[in-house]
């Protein structure tokens, strides 16, 4: 626990946010130690009893959601899990939580301090525009959000084909900007934390932190790139009790 991330930005006092590491947990290899992933074929017991020290850490209650990479936002609720890719809250106490292994996890809230949400933006999730979709949930001005974009894979690792930059590109040209020629003939480098921040900016977010991770190089994270038997670290955010 001692390694897992505090957001560094200007969030309100009363919001909370940390992104775990594999750091913590009970679970074996290749799910070591603090997979919370539970359809990873990790250990049931395992994941149930690393879900439990977060929740205990933190004195909160998270509300797990089975990530399809849709666009999906659900309202916060520990009780259920939602089959969604993003949640929000003005329920403190509450986290909302995005798990990832690769994929972008993104943070939200508002300056007041009023709600949070996370999502989980994979390319095709992003593409289809599951940031869009959590702040309209948010229905917060876009000049009054903040952002944070947790740990993903990094411009260096993240080769797509040119299938990918397509879709991007014939949303918006400007994406043109986030993709640059691999080494490999017709792939293509794509930068996700940049095609987030603009997708962000054509909304009127642009008080957009973080990003300068790559899971797949960093040892601190789960990266299903670089072991596609591998567990899910979380990013959450919440509303101070």
């Amino acid at each position: 626990m001692s390694d897992w991330l505090i957001p560094d930005w200007p969030a309100p006092a009363g919001v909370k946010a940390c992104v775990t590491t594999r750091a913590g947990g009970v679970s074996l290899a290749p799910f070591d130690s603090l997979n919370l992933g539970d359809h990873v074929d990790d250990s049931p017991q395992a994941v149930a009893e690393n879900r439990r020290r977060l929740t205990e850490y933190f004195a909160i209650q998270p509300a797990w959601l089975q990530q399809v990479h849709g666009i999906a936002v659900s309202h916060a609720d520990p009780g259920v899990v939602a089959t969604a890719d993003a949640s929000w809250t003005a329920t403190p106490g509450i986290a909302c939580a995005a798990m990832t292994a690769d994929c972008l996890p993104v943070l939200f809230c508002d300056r007041s301090g009023t709600r949070v949400a996370a999502a989980h933006a994979g390319w095709r999730g992003l593409a289809a525009g599951v940031l869009e979709a959590t702040l309209d949930a948010l229905a917060v001005a876009p000049e009054e959000m903040l952002v944070w974009l947790g740990p993903a894979i990094g411009p260096q690792a993240f080769e797509v084909g040119p299938e990918v930059r397509e879709i991007f590109v014939e949303q918006s040209p400007d994406a043109a900007s986030a993709f640059t020629p691999s080494i490999n003939a017709g792939k293509f480098m794509a930068d996700i934390y940049q095609l987030a921040r603009l997708r962000l900016a054509v909304c009127g977010v642009t008080a957009v932190y973080g990003g300068g991770f790559c899971t797949v190089t960093d040892p601190r994270f789960f990266s299903y790139r670089r072991n596609p038997r591998t567990g899910r670290f979380a990013s959450l955010i919440w509303l101070e009790r």
